[in-house]
């Protein structure tokens, strides 16, 4: 699972640059995403930019990923394709979580993978 770390407004930006967030992956997303938010902290910011599809179990693991990191903690989504952005309005995921056109400017953080 290749993802870029970095920092934007006090908020942890985790950039995932797959194309694809689906079944076969999802349990490594899950994992690298426990593993980059380990340390308690500022809100974060899943950048999904690369990724051009999106099944129900890539879905699934954004709201998992969400429920690890508590409602003190929130996930905010930026940056989707019209694809993935579809994917979230018709499961209406885009009233639960918050999301930005873009993906903020970031200082970068050594990559994970």
């Amino acid at each position: 699972m290749q993802m870029t770390l970095g920092e934007a407004g006090g908020a942890l930006v985790i950039e995932l640059r797959e194309t694809r967030l689906d079944a076969a992956v999802a349990i490594r997303f899950k994992d690298a995403i426990r593993s980059a938010t380990a340390h308690p902290g500022s809100p974060v910011i899943l950048d999904l930019g690369n990724v051009e599809f999106m099944d129900s179990s890539g879905l699934g693991a954004i709201v998992g990923a969400m429920k690890l990191l508590g409602p003190e903690r929130p996930l905010e989504i930026a940056a989707l394709s019209p694809g993935v952005r579809k994917v979230f309005r018709l499961t209406r995921m885009d009233t639960v979580f918050r999301i930005h056109d873009h993906s903020p400017d970031t200082q970068a953080f050594p990559a994970t993978g």
